[in-house]
């Protein structure tokens, strides 16, 4: 039996597939470009590796696209049989892997739960539940598992930095900003390449208000981002906040065309409709157009894109973006045929995702078409029970923000000015930077809270 470079036991044929394992889980980790490539020159030399099988199963979900989930499926019974004589840990994988495959959560982030509980140096399980609770809107379940393992960590053991990027994000979506600046600190102090903790670094300088100095930050690390993934675009998104709050939307657009946006790059090419990257743009366009910035033709790939994954309801919190994309283009057939994708998937069988959808999605996307089509009062009415719970959709604080503008865009043209103040506190109450300071928010504060 061989062991990974946590100590685990490894089922795997020799040393250097061992080795293998261990490049391809840190090319996962570290949110590399070529870690597929990692994964496939693993399984050519253990092709029976029940965790190697395992993560090719993993990278197929994490892509949020339903065309991929039967390969999850197929790489979850095939590591099953593999793992029958392997160890437990790479059963309860097994398991977590087909619930997940299965759009059954519960069932998934508890056979996870359960690997760390016996395994607490397993950064597979642990990133995955990290991955998978946020895209839940359960930053509290985050926080519970990093906080279990950590007392069983030391500075010395290899993949430590791992363990402290999730202990940034997560105490920074549970508001926990000092924690979380310092954990994200010492993880990029150890390995400058940890874009996890760059990130979670620069979500707490952005819901602190910190714009300055998160250009700064950012800047001084984008030296270490080169081999990254589309992760990188999403800390380019970053960098555009900062920018877009300080009125600087040239520099936003910038940074769109060559950065988080740019349909020349090789990342960009590998997979032009991932899920993050189509939130990255979409949300940001649609941030500047309620600001009253034309970005041009830039939205009709989006829509393209949009409209080609129509019924796709793999993860709930891109449908909006999607719809923001086909409404902004004026494709409304387009978008009425995705309304109608999303309330069959509502009503269907679905362990995991079909309440949710019904509940948060739906509403959501029909106040996005109805905003676009001037019907304010009506955006407002269906999209105002959602609000308390559109958190269960995933998505960060910073994500989740053009949401909330959007109500309050609706609200405020619809002159429904006790929607429009109820909006201005409930934002008031969850960021620390008040509603005055704020991009999005300010016209309609200074309106109608003073």
């Amino acid at each position: 039996m061989q062991k990974d470079a946590q100590g685990l036991p490894l089922t795997a044929a020799s040393a250097e597939a061992a080795a293998a394992y261990d490049h391809s889980l840190n090319g996962f980790l570290l949110y590399r470009a070529d870690t597929s490539q990692r994964l496939k020159a693993a399984l050519q030399l253990d092709p029976e590796s029940p965790m190697l099988v395992l993560l090719k199963g993993s990278f197929a979900m994490l892509a949020s696209n339903a065309a991929f989930v039967p390969a999850a499926r197929e790489a979850a019974a095939l590591a099953g049989t593999l793992a029958a004589l392997g160890t437990a840990r790479e059963q309860a994988h097994v398991a977590a892997l087909a619930a997940w495959a299965e759009d059954d959560m519960p069932r998934a982030l508890a056979a996870w739960t359960g690997i760390l509980a016996d395994n607490p140096h397993d950064l597979l399980a642990l990133r995955l539940h990290h991955y998978n609770a946020f895209w839940r809107g359960r930053p509290d379940m985050m926080l519970a598992a990093v906080q279990g393992v950590l007392p069983r960590w030391g500075a010395d053991q290899p993949g430590y930095h791992n363990v402290l990027a999730c202990q940034a994000f997560a105490n920074e979506e549970c508001g926990n900003y000092l924690v979380a600046e310092a954990a994200g600190r010492a993880a990029v102090g150890i390995n400058p390449a940890d874009l996890w903790a760059t990130h979670a670094v620069a979500h707490v300088m952005e819901m602190q208000g910190r714009r300055g100095e998160g250009i700064a930050w950012t800047s001084g690390l984008e030296q270490h981002w080169e081999g990254g993934n589309n992760l990188t675009h999403h800390l380019w998104w970053h960098r555009a906040l900062f920018h877009l709050e300080r009125g600087e939307t040239e520099q936003v657009l910038a940074l769109y065309d060559s950065r988080f946006r740019n349909l020349e790059s090789p990342v960009t090419q590998v997979m032009p409709d991932l899920a993050i990257d189509m939130q990255n743009a979409i949300s940001m366009l649609f941030r500047l157009k309620l600001q009253g910035v034309d970005a041009g033709a830039r939205w009709v790939e989006l829509a393209d894109k949009a409209e080609a994954r129509i019924g796709d309801c793999q993860q709930g919190f891109t449908l909006p973006h999607w719809m923001m994309a086909l409404a902004s283009t004026g494709r409304f057939e387009a978008a009425e045929r995705m309304l109608a994708a999303l309330r069959e998937h509502s009503r269907s069988n679905s362990a995991g995702s079909a309440a949710t959808i019904g509940l948060y999605a739906l509403p959501i996307c029909e106040a996005v078409l109805r905003h676009a089509r001037g019907d304010f009062a009506g955006a407002v009415a269906v999209m105002r029970p959602a609000l308390g719970g559109m958190h269960a959709l995933g998505g960060s604080h910073a994500q989740q923000d053009v949401l909330e503008q959007l109500f309050l865009d609706a609200a405020m043209q619809g002159g429904l000015t006790e929607d429009a103040r109820m909006l201005l506190e409930r934002v008031a109450g969850r960021h620390p930077v008040p509603p005055e300071r704020r991009a999005g928010y300010r016209r309609a504060a200074q309106s109608i809270l003073h």
